[in-house]
């Protein structure tokens, strides 16, 4: 069946989960974090995606707006910046307002010009979501924005990609799923997705049972991949 719906991960895929830390060690009088905000970065993404994992395993969700300030705290500890209230709050308030990589408004408005759906399926909240998604001017571009929310449990249960097939009411087959996290688009090629992995950093493939049918650097090419299936 050729794709229909193009379903794409949040975080890493569509916004830049480090922008939050670049902006505001650009801002005056951030020097000390300017220093390590490579670091706090990593680790706030590292602790917020094992959390939401060992959530899952342990049956234990939160909101995960929770799991993200949680990872925040660990990374400012880490770092010795656990004693500067202010900064934390500017980097979640910023968190609420990244921005999207460069090539991902062209990319989904190529995708709706050839009349397929297209989807966000995160870990996020809705309110998270919808937010990020507003701030980065994309609403018009998205069909939809599914969150784990809705299933009580964070990726990669199955039933976190189920939530695909109620709304759009098509095969899994005719999904095209894309996302930054190797191990998230494993998931989906267990699924039944055609998955593509949006791998910028170079990373390794994970040692899974799964591999991605298609590994890029960007999301520049995603309306040929599916065009093309």
């Amino acid at each position: 069946m050729p794709i229909t719906t193009c379903v794409f991960d949040a975080y890493g895929t569509l916004f830049d989960v480090a922008a939050a830390a670049r902006e505001c060690a650009a801002e005056p009088g951030r020097a000390a974090f300017a220093a390590v905000w490579p670091k706090v970065a990593n680790d706030w993404r590292l602790k917020q995606l094992q959390y939401s994992w060992l959530r899952a395993i342990a049956d234990a969700h939160t909101d995960f707006w929770e799991v993200t300030q949680n990872g925040l705290d660990f990374a400012l500890e880490a770092s010795n910046l656990h004693n500067d209230p202010e900064l934390r709050e500017r980097l979640l308030a910023l968190y609420w307002e990244l921005s999207a990589y460069p090539e991902v408004p062209a990319m989904l408005a190529a995708l709706k010009a050839q009349g397929l759906n297209t989807a966000i399926l995160s870990n996020g909240s809705p309110d998270m979501l919808n937010g990020a998604v507003k701030s980065a001017g994309l609403t018009d571009a998205l069909d939809a924005v599914l969150s784990v929310q809705d299933v009580g449990v964070f990726k990669p249960h199955k039933s976190v990609y189920d939530l695909v097939m109620q709304k759009f009411g098509c095969e899994p087959s005719q999904v095209l799923f894309v996302s930054s996290n190797c191990w998230d688009a494993c998931a989906a090629v267990k699924q039944g997705f055609f998955t593509t992995w949006v791998n910028r950093a170079g990373e390794p493939m994970d040692r899974l049972p799964w591999t991605p049918q298609v590994t890029l650097k960007d999301l520049t090419t995603i309306p040929d991949i599916a065009k093309a299936n």
